[in-house]
């Protein structure tokens, strides 16, 4: 989470809603310049008052801003979701590889899939079915595992199925407690949950009837802006409708942006193949065997030696009767 610098920021391109608007931001501006010389070449007074059309613009910021909101609160919950997904398949896989049969075949296909259920959860929100858009979960599950995902109905629940039936066998065979079954399906059912509200984030976009009543609310504040602030701005109007336009406009693509988490077309779309990576990463790394054990007194943390400081004497009273003590030169005057 590295912040860049101010300056950076300002004349960033890459990431900002700028290039998605800018043939809009034109078209007002020099819809603006039109009204300017048409008025002036006429010298055509309005005599409008700004101070409503101000009120006006208030209104529609407000707007604005609470789209913005609304979209940005359905892009933390999709995070907070995905966050789940990295706990609970970190736990499911822990709960497996540590209580679980020490089966080297069985511990390899339990953790492959519990790592494969982040990427086809990456793929299924993505609507990516085709095997060459899955084809990166063949170095998790094999070739023929993946062609079988491509063809299934819903990809991540053919892969808690698997997950599902190798955590049963285990437990037919007595190589996993009761409890601890228990415990891994509580977790396999939570990750369940959390892509269930991704899908329900999903596929209940906002609702349309709002959005298209605050762009038309833009479209006619915006077009009707050059022609109430002419007569007092003059020259400087195409400038005015330009600083104007600019914020409502970006505000309203940031509500479009923010409206889908998952979509690579999206801006500051959740990094969901980086993240599928790491669940990824982690929960192949816990196939390998830990060392042993060392104990804390085998290999104590080793303090530099500081030396006490000594304390200062302090003259004894017969040491204080030895001292000569220098007469005071106005006694012996």
């Amino acid at each position: 989470m590295i912040r860049e610098g101010f300056w950076t920021e300002v004349f960033k391109l890459q990431g900002s809603v700028t290039p998605y608007i800018a043939g809009r931001l034109i078209a007002f501006t020099l819809f603006g310049a039109c009204a300017y010389f048409f008025f002036d070449i006429f010298k055509i007074h309005n005599g409008l008052a700004t101070a409503h059309y101000e009120y006006i613009g208030a209104v529609l910021a407000l707007l604005l801003v609470m789209r913005t909101n609304a979209g940005y609160d359905r892009w933390y919950e999709a995070r907070k979701l995905w966050g789940g997904i990295v706990n609970q398949s970190r736990n499911l896989a822990q709960i497996g590889l540590i209580y679980g049969p020490q089966d080297r075949k069985w511990r390899e296909a339990y953790a492959r899939w519990v790592a494969a259920f982040s990427r086809s959860c990456c793929h299924s929100l993505r609507d990516e079915k085709k095997y060459n858009e899955i084809a990166q979960l063949a170095e998790t599950v094999g070739v023929e595992e993946t062609r079988r995902l491509s063809d299934a109905n819903h990809m991540p629940m053919y892969v808690v199925r698997r997950v599902g039936e190798l955590l049963k066998e285990a437990v037919e065979k007595d190589d996993l407690d009761r409890f601890y079954f228990l415990q891994a399906e509580a977790e396999r059912a939570r990750l369940i949950d959390h892509l269930g509200g991704c899908e329900r984030i999903l596929k209940t976009p906002l609702a349309a009837a709002f959005s298209i009543k605050i762009r038309r609310f833009l479209f006619l504040y915006l077009l009707f802006l050059p022609i109430a602030i002419v007569d007092a701005a003059g020259m400087i109007t195409p400038l005015i409708v330009f600083l104007v336009a600019y914020p409502l406009l970006a505000l309203d693509q940031i509500g479009v942006e923010l409206e889908n988490p998952f979509s690579k077309s999206r801006l500051n779309h959740l990094p969901l193949d980086q993240i599928s990576d790491n669940i990824r990463s982690n929960v192949l790394a816990s196939l390998e065997d830990l060392e042993p054990l060392v104990p804390y007194a085998e290999s104590p943390v080793v303090r530099p030696h500081v030396e006490k400081a000594r304390p200062a004497l302090v003259p004894s009273v017969e040491d204080y009767a030895t001292i000569p003590i220098a007469p005071h030169p106005a006694l012996e005057s």
